[in-house]
C-alpha cells in the first residue's frame, strides 16, 4: 500500500487496481472509507475501465468479434504500476499487454493520479491511446464512504445533499441487471436524498441525466459531511449492497446494456471515443470536511 499523508489526512492506496483503500482523518482518528469486508463486499472505491456495470452474456462486441469482459472492467483486478509519487500525490499506470489485448483489442494506457491538498482528494484518470485506430472505453470510480462516520449514530441519520434543485429521475435495471427503458422518479426533500437500508432494495439508483456536479453526504445530527464532487462527469450512482454500512457515490462516463442483443462496443450508451495519439482525462474530488 502507498501512502499520501499531511496534516489533516492520511489516505491509502493500493496497487492492485489504484484502489484508494483509506481515507483516515487524523484530526479525529475516523475511517471514512469502507474497508472491505469480504462477506459483504469486497472492494473499498474500485476504479471501471473500460466498462462500467453489466455486459450482456459477459462479453463485448468490437469489429463483429465477441471477447469476454466481466462487470466493471478488468481495471479493478489488475496490477498497477507506481510510477510516480511524492508525499502528496501518486501516479499508477496500467498499460496494454497481451493478457489486456485479449480481452480488449485496443493499445492503451490507463493511468490514475491521486493529489492530496489539506482536505481533499483529487482523482484524475487518464487515458492515452497507444494504437493506430480510435479506441472506444467507459469510465467510472466507484468509492464507498462508511455510514455512520463513526460508531455513534445509524444509518437513517445520514442524507445526501445534491447541490441543485433536482428533478431525479432513476433508469431501472431488470433482474440481471440491464437496463428495462423504463425510469421511476426519484423525489428529494429540500435537495435531500434520505438514506435507509430500504433505499436500494432494487439496486443502484443511476441517474444518467442531472444538474448537480457535488453532493454532500451528511449527517442530521453532526456538522461534518464528506463531498463528492465531479464536474466531468455527466452521471451519478448510489449504491450500497443489502444490509450494508456504507453508500457508494459513483460518478460515470458509461454505463450497463441495456437488455436485448449485445450492440457493437462503439455504439453502447455513454461510451467515451478517443482518436490515435489523444489523451483523455477527466476527475473528480473527494472532501473530509
Amino acid at each position: 500500500m502507498h501512502v499520501l499523508e499531511n496534516e489533516f489526512l492520511s489516505v491509502g492506496i493500493l496497487n492492485k487496481g489504484a484502489e484508494l483503500c483509506s481515507i483516515s482523518n487524523k484530526i479525529n482518528g475516523l475511517e471514512y472509507l469502507w474497508q472491505a469486508e469480504p462477506s459483504i463486499w469486497a472492494f473499498h472505491a474500485p476504479n471501471l475501465f473500460p466498462v462500467v456495470g453489466n455486459c450482456i452474456n459477459n462479453q463485448i462486441q468490437i469489429d463483429g468479434i465477441k471477447y469476454p469482459m466481466q462487470r466493471h472492467g478488468f481495471a479493478r483486478h489488475s496490477e498497477f504500476v507506481l510510477s510516480e509519487s511524492s508525499a502528496a500525490h501518486a501516479v499508477f499506470t496500467l498499460d496494454y499487454s497481451e493478457n489486456t489485448l485479449a480481452v480488449y483489442p485496443y493499445k492503451f494506457s490507463f493511468q490514475v493520479f491521486y493529489q492530496l491538498q489539506d482536505t481533499e482528494i483529487t482523482i484524475v484518470y487518464k487515458v492515452i491511446n497507444k494504437d493506430n485506430k480510435p479506441i472506444f472505453f467507459s469510465i467510472g470510480a466507484h468509492p464507498a464512504f462508511n455510514i455512520p462516520f463513526s460508531k455513534d449514530g445509524a444509518y437513517d441519520d445520514y442524507y445526501i445533499e445534491f447541490d441543485q434543485d433536482e428533478v431525479l429521475v432513476k433508469h431501472l435495471f431488470n433482474d440481471t441487471g440491464f437496463f428495462t427503458g423504463k425510469t421511476e422518479q426519484v423525489y428529494l426533500d429540500n435537495r435531500r436524498l434520505n438514506l435507509s437500508k430500504e433505499l436500494f432494495s432494487d439496486g443502484a439508483l443511476v441517474f444518467k441525466e442531472l444538474l448537480s456536479k457535488e453532493v454532500l453526504i451528511r449527517n442530521h445530527q453532526s456538522p461534518n459531511f464528506v463531498s463528492v464532487s465531479y464536474e466531468d462527469f455527466s452521471s451519478l450512482g448510489i449504491w450500497a449492497a443489502p444490509d450494508a454500512p456504507f453508500v457508494c457515490i459513483e460518478p460515470w462516463l458509461g454505463y450497463a446494456d441495456s437488455a436485448g442483443e449485445l450492440r457493437e462496443f462503439s455504439q453502447k450508451d455513454g461510451i467515451q471515443k478517443l482518436e490515435t495519439s489523444k489523451v483523455f482525462e477527466c476527475s473528480f474530488t473527494i472532501g473530509i470536511n
